[in-house]
């Protein structure tokens, strides 16, 4: 059986989340009866996260074992997009070592959540962001924001019902920055609790509106008390943008997989932060 490691895009507007749910659409459950078509046999799929109902990506991962000796595996691609509705795309494959697991073998994973600023966004953006009516302050998101680093309980930003052992996540990066009239939100850690990224950006953009001092955020991250947290955003501005395989033990084969991932495109020199301007090579 050999193991080949996807790389996959979805529109999450007309499904239940990624994971199989009994009874619902679900971008798992579609990927898995394309897989049967081709095996002739149910082939599990093995994702690096689940995403919620309306919650998107650009660059989910997924390992299945493949009985097919012959077929290259970057044949996966037509031959799944072939047999899969229009809002799943295959947009990688890749033959790795058998020890590689979607999930467990990750490293860092990268949430973008985009919000419209200003007027009416147009109608075919209205699926993929928050439109909030008016320009958030990006130097004072970025100082809340700038408490988001390293190894943190972020019990404060976990939804009712997380049944994660526990709440403590390594975050490596949280910045907001703007591309024309769009607020991006990205973060990467190495997980997630269960609806954390737009907790988060709920509550800075509350917070920001509300003009709290920046410090007040760090009060309420490090209280753990989910009810201090803001609204939760909406899900249609979030995707999952990337997830890092690096620093695993996969041998030269999975050192290819860095470039399966959507590429992203260095933060606009100069974006503010708590502690100033941050410059360009820093954020890559």
């Amino acid at each position: 059986m050999r193991n080949i490691l996807l790389t996959i895009s979805y529109d999450g507007t007309g499904f239940s989340g990624w994971q199989r749910q009994e009874g619902r659409r679900t971008v798992q459950a579609e990927l898995e009866r394309a897989l049967a078509i081709i095996h002739k046999a149910d082939t599990p799929l093995a994702g690096s996260g689940r995403t919620d109902a309306g919650v998107h990506a650009a660059g989910q991962t997924a390992t299945f074992l493949s009985p097919v000796k012959n077929m290259p595996p970057e044949k996966y691609i037509p031959a799944l997009n072939s047999h899969l509705p229009r809002d799943i795309r295959v947009m990688k494959s890749l033959e790795v070592s058998p020890d590689i697991h979607a999930r467990f073998s990750a490293t860092f994973r990268t949430y973008r959540y985009f919000i419209h600023c200003g007027g009416t966004a147009f109608a075919h953006l209205q699926r993929y962001v928050w439109s909030v009516h008016r320009y958030p302050r990006v130097a004072a998101l970025n100082r809340m924001a700038s408490f988001l680093r390293g190894e943190i309980d972020c019990s404060t930003f976990s939804a009712a019902g997380d049944q994660s052992k526990s709440k403590c996540r390594y975050l490596e990066k949280a910045v907001f920055y703007t591309e024309g009239n769009t607020l991006v939100f990205e973060i990467t850690a190495n997980a997630f609790l269960w609806k954390m990224v737009r907790s988060l950006t709920g509550t800075l953009l509350h917070l920001e509106q509300k003009d709290f001092d920046w410090r007040y955020f760090g009060d309420i991250l490090a209280s753990g008390d989910r009810a201090l947290a803001g609204p939760t955003a909406p899900p249609q501005g979030l995707f999952l943008w990337s997830v890092s395989y690096e620093g695993k033990r996969a041998g030269p084969r999975l050192q290819k997989f860095a470039a399966l991932s959507p590429e992203i495109t260095p933060f606009p020199a100069g974006v503010e932060t708590a502690a100033g301007s941050i410059k360009q090579t820093e954020l890559s």
